[in-house]
């Protein structure tokens, strides 16, 4: 899973990419005029990956990532200018999910510049720039379609990608996002090519001061009612994640009543926002844990090892991670009734593991 972080200037998303990875990325309160995005992959500590290898004892444990693009931030207006466009924003059309920083905080730099934070219009800023951005998409694809059409290259393939181009550009017209569209298979199947950004899950993190975080009343809860919501003190919880003594750093957690890691919280977060679930596969060799999205096949756990698997997939063996640990053996799981053979047609469940019989 990757998920990129995208906002306004000065919307504080590197100290929330640090803070995120443990990096140690550049912050300004000033313009800055990088535009490569930072970039880093964090592992999805998953304490039941960890029970497994002292189970297994393998020659390798190997978690879940996450992948973290923080691009650079957007000025209001700017879609159109080529912001969500090019060969760096080919990252972020990519980008399994999106992230959009809205600033909760004040600064004095910041203020003078940018006015004070207004997280709600922010957010609404950054929406309208991405529906301008697919719209643009859309428009010039429509164009080319109906030149096409001109010059008498009249296929039904042609025909139907119209109509559903038409309804794209009416629907953001509308101000709705490309997710929200009732589509088929076959639909869906064609528009993932445009990688229209408004297509993309997102969710917001609300970056906020120390004084503003969880505060009664604070725009989280209008917030939520738009989009899902994470909250983040940024700049307290990235100097707590540098911090090297575990006894001091969980003295500030529960001094400011954090009862996770920003990166531990965002993962939960995230796989359950973004319907992402993980399934393990075990071994001498190796213990691994793997992320599909939720209702996903055993064929697509399948694929999600090796497209070797998938496309000579005959069976999965199955059992659970609750099994394994209640029964502490295969052995004692098959003997107990527990251990299953499934097709290619089962919906794979968060937890479960899965070995796959294949042949090509």
């Amino acid at each position: 899973m990757n998920i990129g972080l995208i906002g306004l200037e000065k919307s504080g998303k590197t100290t929330i990419f640090n803070t995120l990875t443990g990096r140690s990325a550049e912050i300004s309160e000033y313009v800055s005029q990088k535009a490569e995005p930072n970039v880093a992959v964090v592992d999805v500590l998953d304490e039941r990956v960890m029970k497994l290898s002292e189970l297994y004892r393998p020659k390798r444990t190997v978690h879940a990532t996450i992948e973290f693009v923080d691009f650079v931030g957007v000025s209001a207006g700017a879609a159109d200018q080529g912001v969500f466009s090019g060969e760096a924003m080919q990252m972020i059309k990519s980008a399994d999910a999106l992230s959009i920083v809205v600033r909760n905080f004040n600064d004095e730099v910041i203020d003078q510049t940018h006015g004070a934070p207004q997280p709600i219009a922010d957010l609404e800023t950054i929406t309208t720039e991405l529906l301008l951005a697919d719209q643009i998409v859309a428009e010039r694809r429509l164009e080319r379609i109906q030149a096409d059409l001109q010059r008498g290259k009249k296929t039904p393939t042609l025909q139907a990608e119209q109509k559903l181009i038409e309804r794209v550009v009416e629907h953001l017209g509308n101000g709705g996002p490309v997710r929200d569209l009732a589509l088929n298979p076959d639909e869906r199947k064609l528009l993932s090519g445009f990688q229209f950004l408004t297509a993309k899950p997102v969710f917001v993190i609300l970056n906020s001061s120390e004084e503003a975080y969880a505060a009664p009343g604070g725009p989280a809860e209008a917030i939520s009612e738009r989009c899902p919501v994470v909250e983040f003190a940024g700049n307290f919880e990235m100097e707590l994640s540098r911090l090297e003594d575990p006894a001091e750093r969980e003295a500030f957690m529960e001094e400011f009543g954090i009862t996770e890691s920003a990166q531990s919280r965002l993962t939960t977060f995230a796989y359950h926002t973004l319907g992402y679930i993980s399934f393990f596969t075990v071994g001498a060799d190796e213990v691994r844990a793997w992320t599909i999205r939720k209702g996903e096949t055993a064929v697509d756990a399948a694929g999600a090892i090796h497209s070797d698997l998938a496309r000579g997939f005959i069976r999965a063996e199955v059992f659970t991670y609750d099994d394994i640990i209640e029964h502490g053996s295969e052995k004692a799981i098959k003997a107990a009734g527990r251990f299953r053979v499934e097709g290619k047609s089962y919906i794979v469940q968060d937890g479960d593991i899965i070995n796959v019989r294949f042949s090509v």
